[in-house]
């Protein structure tokens, strides 16, 4: 236990409250999409019931590697790559949105060749604007107030990158935007500009959607889900699994609605877990990502450097914004997005990029911590160097 409680010391830096919580999450995740993946491995797999298990599980586990990758390299490396990788995200949506993959009408998916593996150039983006968002910021701290030097760059980068995210993704680019507002106000930049930003997400994104592929598809859930007549077929089925959960739940693996839930395993997996769970169950994985946007803001406070401050808020916000909005749309508080809950729901590059962005915000944790340790270390070493000459003089005098 002591070898054990040694390595984990080496080995997982920073906040050591986000690590239990990642880990929590990942447990969670692997039993209930164990759970909500048996008719899915009926139909895709031969009976297969654990194929889906299996392959959840090496997907989790690349992501708690990147996740380990990501936190060991020194925050402040991302700034430089924030810059090349938001430039790279233009042509990647381009591309992802005229040949990209139809996933459910949407063509948001780019396959990598060789690995024949599939990712949303979306989660690249999102990743890439934060950082090089977090960057102008804590660059421009001394000038906030000029717009042409300040500003212009960054109501540039953010309206332009959601539009191009609306084209085949309006919710994530909704979120983005929102998060980008957060950031900025953390950034202090006066709300007359952010007020500026507002109008332009405001013009821009409806246009990406409208020029986009999913205008339909947005219009109709929206009316849905205004309508108090119309309930879609997910969100009615989600009800029922919320109805059922009690509060305590059936049990591991003993869901109902698993069966008639469409994309129980990502974009409604937080209905499973409260039917499966119960209220208790529901209050505690929401109980998990507060925890972690708290925690992610103490990270804020304590660092010392406006990037690394900055690039935590920015990356909490994210999540937890998601997180939010996939337990919103399960409840009937949202319309239906499509979108899934971070490091709960099965997926293969998403996880991945979640895990890079956990990585990252814990590698602000532990940059900040270790440089703290070496000040000290400094300034306490000279401090025992002066007492020492002191105690040295006195002796000289008393003799």
């Amino acid at each position: 236990m002591v070898q054990l409680k040694a390595w984990l010391q080496r080995n997982l830096k920073g906040d050591p409250i986000i690590w239990a919580i990642i880990i929590t999450l990942c447990v969670i995740s692997i039993l209930v999409v164990y759970s909500s993946t048996g008719a899915l491995a009926y139909k895709k797999a031969g009976g297969d019931t654990e194929h889906f298990l299996r392959k959840h599980s090496v997907h989790i586990l690349l992501c708690l590697v990147a996740m380990w990758f990501a936190h060991k390299i020194n925050y402040k490396y991302y700034s430089g790559l924030s810059k090349m990788a938001l430039w790279l995200c233009i042509p990647l949506l381009l591309y992802g949105y005229i040949f990209g993959d139809n996933i459910n009408d949407a063509m948001r998916s780019v396959t990598i060749p060789i690995i024949n593996q599939s990712f949303r150039p979306s989660d690249f983006a999102k990743l890439a604007l934060i950082a090089a968002l977090a960057r102008m910021l804590a660059r421009r701290q001394d000038d906030i107030d000029d717009f042409k030097k300040t500003f212009l760059p960054m109501i540039a980068w953010c309206g332009g990158i959601c539009a191009l995210i609306a084209l085949s993704n309006f919710s994530t680019s909704v979120m983005l935007f929102a998060t980008c507002l957060l950031l900025m106000f953390i950034g202090r930049v006066p709300m007359k500009y952010l007020g500026m930003l507002l109008l332009v997400g405001i013009v821009l994104v409806p246009i990406g959607l409208k020029l986009g592929s999913r205008w339909d598809t947005t219009v109709n859930r929206i009316k849905n889900f205004s309508s108090d007549s119309t309930v879609s077929f997910q969100a009615e089925q989600s009800y029922i699994a919320l109805a059922t959960g009690g509060i305590i739940g059936k049990g591991p693996g003993n869901s109902d609605q698993r069966n008639f839930l469409p994309h129980s395993y990502s974009d409604f997996i937080y209905s499973i877990i409260v039917e499966e769970y119960g209220l208790v169950g529901g209050v505690f994985v929401l109980f998990l990502f507060l925890a972690l946007l708290y925690r992610g803001m103490i990270i804020v406070a304590r660092s010392d450097r406006p990037f690394g401050g900055l690039l935590s808020a920015g990356l909490s916000f994210s999540l937890v914004i998601q997180a939010l909005i996939h337990m919103g749309v399960a409840v009937g508080l949202g319309p239906i997005t499509g979108q899934p809950l971070p490091l709960l729901s099965m997926g293969g590059t998403s996880l991945l990029f979640t895990g890079i962005s956990l990585g990252v915000i814990l590698s602000v944790s532990r940059g900040d911590i270790s440089e703290i340790t070496k000040e000290d270390l400094k300034e306490n070493s000279a401090k025992d160097i002066i007492a020492k000459e002191e105690e040295n003089n006195v002796a000289k005098q008393s003799a």
